[in-house]
């Protein structure tokens, strides 16, 4: 080959290279999916739709947008369909501790470690409620019931025996020295049930998530005897008091992020990390919190990592001194 027509032919795959760069489309321009992996009026769904609503009115995702429900498998069905979706940069989920709860407890047979962390969101609490009418008026009362018999105090929730309801009122227990595979935890497929049956009189007291909560403990039908926060939360739940303040120096968090897919690109995780922090600073998602009573926990994508791998050390302790895992 000449000179001349090596310099031409180094001249038109340059202009190529070039013109394809040119011709890619920036980052967002095509319509997003967000998975919540569980039907419809569950957390993780309402923390998708909350995503969706606040990046539409904010106008921050100029493109069109859908919640799409993966239902099953404590997450895993949501959580195979992401993995189908390998390297696609319009598909993201929500999750929550099930993550690695169903990981550790090999519910899960994809590593979660391979989703790409886009923000940490919000984080929820537990709350351990009896009956308006109980004879528990406190924590400490429950507590001593149960110590004194356990298998005679029964207490619900709406997830699955070794998940966030039974692990919470578990850690509790265990640290007022009950052992908690002497508890008696009756497994629904949601807090609505678990609530009705609290009510029915068919258990002494439900472990579920404030969101869950917030409607019966304004109704007056049920009474908080403790939430899991560090400190007291302000609005609603602000009389609500603290496991901490009683005694015991526990807390229990139900954090809520967004995902990734595996292998997602550069330009769309940097395009990610620069619009999820302008989003939770907009009066739409703060308006959205309040309504919802969560708490800011806003983590870029890296200190989200960071805070993912301290979380699977402390559940894998957990849950192996528990014997739900080996």
């Amino acid at each position: 080959m000449n000179k001349s027509v090596f310099v031409l032919v180094a001249l038109v795959l340059a202009f190529g290279i070039v013109a394809s760069a040119a011709a890619a489309p920036a980052y967002p321009s095509k319509p997003l999916e967000i998975v919540a992996p569980s039907g419809a009026g569950g957390g993780w769904d309402a923390i998708a739709r909350t995503l969706n609503v606040t990046l539409e009115k904010e106008k921050l995702y100029t493109q069109p947008m859908s919640v799409i429900n993966k239902v099953g498998g404590g997450g895993a069905v949501g959580l195979a369909y992401i993995f189908q979706k390998t390297g696609d940069d319009y598909e993201t989920v929500v999750y929550s501790p099930p993550l690695i709860i169903n990981t550790i407890n090999k519910t899960f047979s994809q590593n979660f470690k391979e989703l790409t962390p886009l923000a940490k969101l919000i984080t929820d609490y537990q709350v351990f409620l009896v009956k308006a009418d109980s004879p528990y008026k406190t924590l400490a009362d429950l507590l001593a019931a149960v110590k004194k018999d356990p298998q005679a105090i029964k207490f619900a929730g709406g997830s699955s025996p070794g998940s966030m309801d039974h692990l919470a009122f578990c850690k509790v227990a265990k640290a007022a020295g009950i052992d908690p595979a002497k508890l008696v935890y009756v497994a629904f497929s949601g807090g609505g049930e678990a609530m009705t049956t609290l009510l029915g009189g068919n258990v002494s007291f439900v472990s579920t998530g404030t969101g869950e909560a917030k409607g019966q403990i304004q109704a007056g039908t049920v009474c908080a005897l403790a939430i899991t926060s560090a400190v007291r939360l302000t609005g609603d739940l602000k009389d609500i008091p603290t496991v901490k303040e009683q005694g015991l120096d526990v807390t229990y968090e139900v954090w809520r992020g967004v995902f990734g897919t595996p292998g997602m690109s550069k330009p769309a995780k940097d395009w990610w990390a620069k619009t999820l922090k302008t989003m939770v600073g907009t009066p739409t998602w703060k308006e959205m919190l309040t309504k919802q009573s969560w708490a800011d926990a806003y983590a870029n994508g890296d200190d989200f990592a960071k805070f993912l791998d301290n979380e699977y050390k402390s559940y894998q302790e957990l849950m192996v001194n528990l014997g739900f895992a080996k």
